[in-house]
């Protein structure tokens, strides 16, 4: 990070780490999907392509991520356990959460086409996560025993409901024969009414999926005399059972039970409440800006995957600022944000009441829909470049007291991007013009501002200042007015401006921003 008298704002930071013994379960869940599924026509009760890009995305997560040894998932939720020993980015909750839940829309997004091939994404899917922290194994047991019933109990309820619906009824006359019905009830309604068996319905429907590691031999080569050279990798798998809190399911696989321990008994009757007391949540103070702010992970690494220019790659630069003009008009609570390279900081007003001001929620349902338009929006931007991997951001939230104070975090935000971006563009140019990596790092190393300007003189770039403002100065996002939406009614505008925000000018021109 650059060093300015912005850096004070930093303290603000509250670390949220997740202490050892502690066993850490991300569980990701659907934002609004019962509507998401009513404009994509999902069949019901279940919809088993649906159902199947879920268990797809979970598989991915678990290749994705080693220190994740298992997940189970029903309907629009996956819960995803962490090993007993995991470092993960170093526990931190909100950032443990925020690269799960980036990561598995990222790839919900990317493997549409493949289950729906029919079917065009008519708006950007989204999910929410939060960090669930099992002090013991015990816990751990005893909360996927608790989801998976909630599994049986919904699906039964639903598969009822739909049934009902299918034969005639309206939605509230079938809930309305429903309500108060227990399991047994419910069987018999299905099986005498309508001929179904609830036990012989599939088992995906009405156990979910679960997915967990095990080892395969693979071929890595060959030597010299033809012998094959082999070792050992671990392969996700999706499986089903009845009970995946029980101890023979649980104890007949060795990575469960390396990673994990042993389940010495088997769950009797659930405490729900008891299990929620372990869900980690913290309420956000109020009466304070929230800034919640998402960065690339491993961009260093996607940026030269696909290609881009550097120092600065134009179309790059637009996607991220296109995708931070969704989040505004998404949600209206995000009254500024600001962006630079992989990263955007999205400003929440004082008052906000989103989400009851849960950080978990916030940060990942915002992460959640950044990544979202990130790959939606990937073509517009890419017509000739295909996706090679799907991408993933982090994001974290921050409060902070004041609005001056606010105002020099965002500071140091600009302070930061023309520093990075001076460095950068003379590193690129030494790059260009013969030199290694390490050469022009050890060219730059040490160098001042003025010194920096010396040597693009020398490239031919004798004013910094002229070049592309997005560059220097980065992109402020922010609503600006009115304009008639498709029915004629008022929405607000949302612009793009690259401007000097650390200037008290730009507050002036724009005094309802931070009002």
């Amino acid at each position: 990070m650059a060093n300015s008298k912005y850096e004070y704002v930093k303290s603000f930071e509250v670390e949220d780490e997740i202490m050892f013994p502690n066993l850490i379960v991300v569980r990701v869940g659907g934002r609004h999907f019962q509507r998401f599924s009513e404009v994509h026509e999902f069949e019901k009760p279940n919809d088993e392509k649906a159902l199947k890009l879920m268990s797809l995305c979970a598989t991915f997560v678990l290749q994705e991520y080693p220190d994740i040894v298992f997940s189970f998932g029903f309907s629009d939720e996956y819960s995803f356990v962490f090993k007993q020993t995991t470092k993960f980015y170093q526990r931190r909750a909100s950032k443990v959460a925020s690269i799960i839940v980036s990561f598995f829309t990222s790839v919900y997004v990317t493997k549409w086409k493949e289950f729906f091939p029919e079917k065009e994404l008519k708006y950007p899917p989204s999910f929410h996560a939060r960090p669930i922290v099992c002090a013991s194994l015990e816990v751990l047991q005893e909360y996927l025993a608790w989801r998976q019933q909630h599994c049986h109990i919904t699906n039964q309820h639903n598969t009822c409901l739909w049934e009902l619906v299918k034969s005639g009824k309206t939605e509230k006359e079938a809930l309305d024969i429903l309500k108060g019905t227990q399991k047994q009830e419910r069987n018999e309604l299905l099986f005498q009414q309508f001929g179904i068996n609830y036990r012989t319905l599939p088992q995906m429907f009405r156990q979910g999926s679960c997915a967990l590691k095990t080892e395969v031999e693979d071929i890595v080569k060959y030597s010299e005399n033809g012998t094959p050279i082999k070792r050992m990798r671990k392969d996700p798998t999706t499986v089903h059972s009845k009970n995946i809190a029980g101890r023979s399911f649980w104890n007949e696989h060795q990575s469960l039970l390396k990673e994990l321990g042993v389940f010495t008994k088997d769950v009797g009757k659930i405490n729900s409440d008891y299990i929620r007391s372990f869900l980690f949540e913290s309420k956000l103070m109020a009466s304070t800006w929230i800034v919640i702010r998402i960065d690339g992970c491993h961009f260093h690494r996607f940026s030269e995957v696909h290609d881009f220019e550097k120092p600065n790659d134009e179309q790059a630069l637009n996607l991220m600022n296109s995708c931070a003009v969704a989040v505004l008009q998404e949600f209206p609570d995000v009254v500024f944000s600001y962006g630079v390279s992989d990263e955007y900081s999205f400003v929440l007003k004082k008052d906000s009441q989103f989400c009851q001001r849960k950080a978990s929620n916030i940060v990942s349902i915002v992460v959640s829909f950044f990544t979202s338009m990130y790959v939606m929006n990937w073509k517009a931007f890419f017509p000739q470049k295909e996706l090679k991997y799907c991408p993933a951001f982090d994001g974290r939230a921050v409060c902070y007291p004041s609005t001056e104070i606010l105002r020099d975090y965002l500071a140091w935000r600009q302070v930061d991007c023309h520093i990075n971006n001076q460095y950068n563009t003379c590193f690129w140019m030494l790059v260009k013009s013969g030199k290694s990596k390490s050469e022009a790092q050890r060219t730059l190393k040490g160098t001042q501002a003025q010194e920096k300007k010396e040597m693009l003189a020398w490239f031919g770039i004798d004013d910094y200042n002229a070049l592309p403002a997005m560059f220097r100065q980065g992109s402020s996002v922010f609503q600006d007015g009115t304009v008639p939406d498709e029915n004629g009614a008022a929405c607000y505008k949302v612009i793009v401006e690259h401007c000097n925000i650390i200037e008290q000018s730009f507050w002036e021109e724009h005094p309802g921003i931070l009002e």
